[in-house]
């Protein structure tokens, strides 16, 4: 969380404010090379600015020794957009989310995210792939974690805990520990806790990845209807080309290894979306189409990668 106006956590790069205002409004140090979202770049027009986005990420990369992970992406999120990043196995997209949430850091580049000064709000919440409730808290007392650690007062932490165990069906299941639950209720559970937070952005890492078929269908509605109620900004990864046309906005379609930008794709459907409905409509099938056939080649040369790689650990192993 930000401290004062002025006040730098250890280890932290010096923020710039936006041209003529005051510090009502600063960037997250969430990266190196910070700059206010909307602060005019060198030779950029400086009469007439775009509206400042919700994230910022300029030619970001992240290595881990000679392996490049991330190389040189570049995307504006607007705020209320649910963005999703597609792409294949070992591309970097979980890679990227971690640094976005502060959890690793970048080699190069800059994240710049806008967030109000003194806000009261986390940053951002995640919801991971895998189970992340704590096995020896109840359902309530997971989804008030957030709050609590901020120290919200009581009354605030009894009204949204309550609202969004009822949004996500779990308010009598409120005195359950994790052990008594079905791995669908247990991932409401993470969905509760992070919009109970009440984060400025909502990083979720293949959250439903590991669920059947139906409880998938169940959490991306949940997920929608809850979504709608206050439009947080939303980056959402995830493996399936039809998730990522039902949930988004627009997707970020991410190539093999090294992680690059192959492509964006707006997502032009209306909301409300009802799913079922939706794999009905022409345009949902040809925009899947669209996506997959962009994606296809990049799958390929990372099973080809893959293989490589394998081959050459045996091969080690042998000699």
């Amino acid at each position: 969380m930000i401290g004062p106006p002025g006040e730098l956590r250890s280890g932290e790069l010096p923020v710039t404010m936006l041209p003529g205002q005051s510090d009502e409004r600063r960037m997250s140090p969430s990266a190196t090379n910070l700059r206010a979202v909307g602060e005019p770049r060198d030779g950029a027009d400086h009469r007439s600015q775009p509206a400042r986005p919700a994230i910022r990420i300029s030619n970001l990369q992240k290595t881990f020794g000679k392996l490049v992970a991330v190389d040189r992406v570049s995307v504006d999120i607007e705020p209320g957009e649910f963005f999703m990043i597609v792409g294949p196995s070992g591309c970097g997209k979980t890679t990227l989310l971690r640094i976005l949430a502060g959890l690793e850091t970048a080699t190069a580049g800059m994240i710049e995210i806008d967030t109000p000064a003194n806000s009261a709000q986390p940053e951002n919440s995640m919801v991971f792939q895998g189970e992340s409730i704590f096995p020896w808290m109840t359902v309530w007392n997971n989804a008030a974690y957030g709050l609590r650690m901020r120290n919200a007062a009581p009354a605030i932490i009894k009204e949204r805990v309550g609202h969004y165990l009822d949004a996500t069906g779990l308010t009598r299941f409120a005195d359950y520990y994790p052990h008594q639950l079905s791995g669908g209720m247990k991932q409401r559970v993470s969905i509760a806790r992070a919009f109970a937070n009440d984060p400025e952005i909502l990083l979720m890492d293949e959250p439903f990845s590991a669920l059947d078929a139906q409880n998938k269908l169940l959490l991306q509605e949940e997920l929608l209807r809850i979504w709608d109620e206050q439009k947080k900004t939303v980056v959402f990864i995830t493996h399936s080309v039809d998730e990522a046309v039902y949930l988004g906005d627009r997707i970020m379609v991410m190539t093999a290894q090294p992680g690059r930008v192959k492509s964006f794709v707006r997502v032009p459907l209306p909301r409300p979306r009802n799913i079922i409905e939706l794999q009905k409509a022409p345009e949902f099938g040809e925009l899947v189409h669209r996506i997959w056939s962009g994606l296809r080649d990049e799958v390929q040369r990372a099973r080809e990668q893959e293989n490589k790689e394998a081959a050459h650990e045996n091969k080690e192993q042998s000699s």
